[in-house]
């Protein structure tokens, strides 16, 4: 039903006269495009897909306009923010126009507990005006200073702060959207309690996010602290530990066992050779009892930022995460990675079986989040990547142990999380789009549906 043809392209645009519009092949390109290139194994099935144009809204009635003006003439539309995901949820496979929804950032209004904001804002721009009222975003990817609260919610799923709130698909995180559809007359929609999921995570195939109201936490001092260990168990034990523990207010625990440290240039001086670091955010209130932690595992604290200097110089935050992988791959290219959780009643003796099975060729980073009400660590391990059919036996071979993969090396949305159709989603698609239109090949079940 989608057409790209110029002069299909050349009508919506004519439609379109008088907004922001790129039609500079090298800036289309690079707005087309992702971090995909972390996959080896998308790197060459997407990096030829480019939009025809990018069309750059500043308001809501720009977005219905240049909705109109797709659905009128069957042109594809995938709306993108700062473009920081890494699985091609952004990158138009069958051309089109581009919604670039960053101009779009005016906080609408916010009080205590929560805030309601346009999709294309910053998540550090957001979180700073939220401090000035004593609260804070309760999670972000490390990509925080640039990635914008609509991309986080259409592409992501936890990060900094999950192991505290967990992720964005559990209730209470996120609480209100509001979409813009790719009817013959488009329509705004405000979804708001389970209705949110019809969206969140759905790479924008269903509808335009245009507004979000998202909860918040309070926003504590948090002081960032490196804690080397002797061993990868030790630091793992420890991460269990101080996650599990309810009286300690904690915002990142992240374990990054020798050698990945070696990959970090501007923190080698406090992670010799050999260590096994945890890289922590735990509020100043508690840094008596987090001592007795790092003693009770034999660890040694080598770096301590106060809060006051939050935002000067090292920021640890960027090394978690999958800035850990970013920081690794620009050092050896060739390193990919998974995203692993392991099952709850045997999760650090898998993790220490595996650990010691794989060696340097799976390299276990760990950052702790809650699941299902429970504490446990999640895996983004750095592989080193030889062959497509090597990955897939690792892949193979942890899911035969009981690990469950959610697989970055597709832009499918079904196949990389949780290896299931999402009903609602697909249902909701068929009434609010129903040509096809919003980033169209991402959605199995509506490639299926027949």
């Amino acid at each position: 039903m989608t057409t790209t043809t110029p002069n299909a392209i050349a009508s919506v645009l004519s439609d379109l006269a008088g907004l922001d519009i790129i039609t500079d092949a090298t800036q289309v390109a690079k707005l087309s495009h992702d971090y995909y290139h972390f996959s080896p194994v998308l790197q060459p099935q997407l990096q030829d897909k480019f939009g025809d144009a990018v069309v750059r809204p500043v308001n809501e009635a720009e977005v219905l306009k240049i909705a109109q003006a797709c659905v009128r003439h069957k042109v594809p539309l995938t709306v993108r923010g700062a473009g920081t995901g890494n699985y091609g949820q952004c990158i138009p496979l069958e051309g089109g126009v581009i919604l670039d929804i960053t101009k779009m950032t005016a906080v609408k209004w916010m009080k205590p507990g929560v805030v309601r904001v346009e999709a294309g804002a910053k998540l550090a721009a957001l979180d700073k005006q939220t401090r000035e009222i004593g609260w804070e975003i309760r999670m972000a990817p490390s990509t925080y200073r640039t990635a914008t609260i609509g991309g986080f919610i259409g592409g992501g799923s936890g990060g900094i702060g999950s192991v505290t709130y967990g992720q964005l698909r559990d209730r209470g995180n996120l609480l209100a959207v509001r979409v813009i559809t790719m009817e013959d007359e488009p329509r705004i929609l405000e979804l708001r309690g389970d209705d949110v999921y019809k969206v969140a995570h759905a790479y924008g195939t269903n509808g335009i996010i245009t507004e979000l109201e998202i909860p918040l936490a309070p926003a504590y001092p948090w002081s960032e602290i490196i804690v080397n260990f002797p061993d990868f168990m030790s630091a793992a034990r420890f991460g269990q530990a101080l996650s599990d523990a309810d009286g300690m207010i904690k915002k990142l625990v992240c374990i990054c066992p020798d050698p990945i440290p070696q990959y970090f240039a501007a923190l080698k001086s406090y992670i010799p050779a050999g260590k096994h670091a945890a890289l922590l955010m735990i509020s100043e209130t508690c840094l008596e009892p987090l001592a007795e932690f790092v003693k009770e595992f034999s660890g040694e604290i080598t770096y301590q930022k106060p809060a006051q200097e939050a935002g000067k110089g090292i920021a640890l935050a960027e090394y978690t995460w999958n800035h850990t992988t970013l920081h690794a791959r620009s050092v050896d290219p060739t390193i990919t990675y998974l995203q692993t959780l392991f099952p709850d009643d045997k999760n650090l003796s898998l993790l220490e079986e595996m650990y010691h099975h794989y060696g340097d060729e799976v390299m276990f980073h760990l950052e702790f989040l809650r699941y299902g009400g429970k504490a446990r660590p999640a895996s983004l391990q750095l592989v080193r990547y030889t062959t497509e059919e090597r990955l897939n036996e690792i892949i193979r071979d942890h899911e035969s142990k009981g690990a469950f993969i959610f697989n970055p090396h597709t832009y499918l949305i079904e196949d990389g999380g949780m290896k299931m159709v999402d009903l609602a989603q697909l249902q909701f698609k068929e009434q609010v789009d129903p040509y096809g239109l919003l980033n169209p090949g991402k959605m199995r079940a509506w490639l299926e549906r027949s």
